[in-house]
């Protein structure tokens, strides 16, 4: 069987997917690290995008491994592609074709829909499943899986190419974008 194509970078969405912030002190999600670092072993070429200034991106930013860069939006919330392009563009990147973005806000995934990148979305991660909200909090587990289940169809509904739950997930997720590339399938 032909090795998986290359990836040629991963996007990540910086709040909600990479970091979450409840009450205030940053702390990497669940499956982050072992995210970043088995893409980094594999030499594929990784960075956050988020609509927050860069100073206050940065300082979300702190609890991720230093090589990470960065790209903020300042403020800009548009489905247009230039945010995406503007971080393959401070990644160097040399082409699209297998770019991956990955995130729960919904506007980021247009963007990169648009842009023409993969696009996987993080169903806990979406705004329809807001972990630190008092509402998500007094669901029972049911309640959560439902709306996971919600936020999931809300994404698919967006157009993404994958959904899962958490970061967790992100390398067998790969690995099927892998496959869908291997047979010829374009985003």
């Amino acid at each position: 069987m032909d090795a998986a194509p290359a990836f040629t970078a991963v996007l990540f969405g910086l709040r909600g997917c990479l970091v979450h912030a409840a009450s205030g002190t940053p702390s990497p999600a669940p499956g982050a690290l072992a995210a970043l670092a088995s893409l980094r072993q594999r030499q594929v070429p990784c960075i956050w995008l988020d609509d927050l200034d860069l100073e206050h991106g940065k300082r979300l930013a702190q609890v991720l491994p230093a090589w990470l860069p960065g790209q903020a939006l300042n403020g800009a919330r548009s489905a247009a592609p230039n945010a995406c392009w503007q971080a393959l563009m401070a990644l160097e990147s040399e082409r699209l074709e297998g770019s991956v973005l990955v995130s729960g806000d919904p506007c980021l995934l247009q963007s990169g829909l648009n842009a023409g990148l993969w696009t996987v979305g993080l169903a806990a991660c979406s705004p329809f499943c807001d972990h630190s909200s008092r509402q998500w909090q007094a669901m029972t587990p049911q309640e959560q899986d439902l709306a996971r289940g919600k936020a999931t169809l809300e994404l698919f509904s967006l157009g993404v190419h994958s959904v899962i739950d958490h970061l967790e997930a992100l390398a067998t997720c790969l690995e099927d974008i892998a496959q869908r590339r291997r047979k010829g399938e374009k985003p």
